[in-house]
């Protein structure tokens, strides 16, 4: 596939909202790789990472290799992702602590048009695809309802694991890595990490989140190639049921004290804006939505328009 460099800006554009997104606990950059087109060739890419590209390069030298591996898709890519997560963080940790219900919104707004993008990539329903979607939707509302840990855990090795794991949701649209990093406890370590530049704690994390990330997208791209309506349907079901993560109007069970002192939620539920119990904010929260939704359409529409 022959590129510009302009094309390879844009793919950088689309790495940064897919870090952006994947910084946010509770939304999937899988579900922005899926949503700006890149999806299945980013698994094709990364699954191309294995003994065979070892060979060529050893045969044929570095440029065989690269050519064979993607590479300057995958360098647009995630060098778009770095810059986003070192850069945003900062933003994101202040939205997330003073404006929930505004961020919230927008990316609830984000996600829900991206249920009607993928649903439609669906060439044929069947009785099948409806059980999949729904045990998807169930699959993936249930792990938003489970109790993060206790105990914030910043040992390398549970970093490594958390980042094995983690990677595993971050390329699933609709399972947010950044919310199993919170259930398991490592979200506030890694986030903390990226924040004062502890680089030896993002190493480690990068290292596990490597080791996952070549593991599972193989699967995926097996899937794909041989169940792919399955898989869409399956993709379908896990944003629906990932929705009760990012309503944006929650209200507070429990509490827990986090490492500095200070008490943060520990349990919440959704709540109707209209029984939220402080400022809903409704009217810029519908506004945000709107937005968020609005966008995915005209992603959509540049992308249909560019084929």
């Amino acid at each position: 596939m022959n590129r510009t460099i302009k094309d390879y800006l844009a793919i950088g554009l689309k790495g940064m909202a897919m870090g952006a997104a994947d910084v946010v606990p509770g939304v999937s950059g899988g579900t922005i790789a899926f949503i700006s087109g890149i999806y299945e060739e980013l698994l094709g890419s990364i699954s191309n990472i294995n003994l065979g590209l070892l060979k060529t390069f050893k045969k044929q030298g570095f440029k065989a290799a690269w050519k064979q591996l993607n590479g300057n898709f995958l360098l647009s890519l995630f060098i778009g992702i770095f810059i986003s997560i070192i850069s945003l963080a900062k933003l994101i940790k202040y939205l997330l602590e003073n404006e929930p219900i505004l961020l919230w919104s927008f990316f609830f707004g984000l996600v829900l048009a991206s249920i009607i993008y993928i649903a439609k990539q669906i060439k044929k329903w069947n009785i099948v695809s409806v059980i999949v979607l729904i045990l998807g939707a169930f699959l993936a509302f249930y792990i938003t309802t489970l109790n993060p840990l206790v105990s914030e855990n910043s040992s390398f090795l549970y970093v490594f694991i958390a980042g094995a794991i983690a990677i595993c949701a971050m390329i699933l649209p609709g399972i947010s890595g950044s919310f199993i990093l919170v259930l398991l406890g490592a979200y506030k370590p890694v986030l903390n990490a990226v924040d004062e530049r502890d680089y030896k704690t993002i190493f480690i994390f990068i290292l596990g989140a490597i080791i996952g990330l070549l593991s599972f997208s193989k699967v995926l791209k097996w899937l794909f190639a041989n169940y792919k309506n399955y898989t869409l349907a399956a993709l379908t079901g896990f944003i629906i049921g990932s929705l009760n993560k990012i309503w944006p109007w929650k209200e507070t069970l429990t509490w827990r004290t986090n490492s500095h002192g200070i008490k943060v939620p520990f349990n919440e539920q959704s709540v109707s804006p209209f029984s939220f119990d402080g400022d809903a904010q409704f009217t810029f929260a519908i506004i945000l939505a709107v937005f968020g939704f609005v966008l995915i359409l005209l992603m959509e529409k540049l992308a249909v328009k560019k084929q």
